[in-house]
């Protein structure tokens, strides 16, 4: 496993990291994300919608990975969207994913 799938599993440890479609979108829209990761396999409109959502929140977006090492990360099924909520684990997460081949688009 790579080490930003590391840290995405650790924040999820340490309560600072929340997943599903909803409670994403509540975590931007009350800015509380720090980073979106939205799997790379996700559809053409959940794409569109957390593009659109965070670029006018202003919140960092991750696209890489599958849905099926995300939810592996993060010790659960495959999951589409997660969002950090705490900057530490969103910048340590990003410095990691920056180097990443599996990473096709970082805002």
């Amino acid at each position: 496993m790579n080490k930003a799938l590391s840290n995405i599993g650790l924040a999820m440890r340490a309560g600072k990291l929340v997943t599903g479609d909803e409670i994403v979108l509540k975590a931007v829209r009350s800015s509380e994300a720090k980073l979106v990761i939205l799997a790379k396999d996700a559809s053409e409109n959940t794409q569109k919608k957390f593009r659109d959502k965070c670029g006018s929140y202003n919140i960092p977006l991750l696209i890489g990975f599958d849905r099926e090492s995300l939810g592996n990360s993060v010790g659960k099924a495959e999951r589409v969207v997660l969002a950090v909520t705490d900057q530490g684990f969103a910048q340590m997460i990003l410095k990691h994913a920056g180097i990443m081949s599996e990473v096709e688009y970082i805002e």
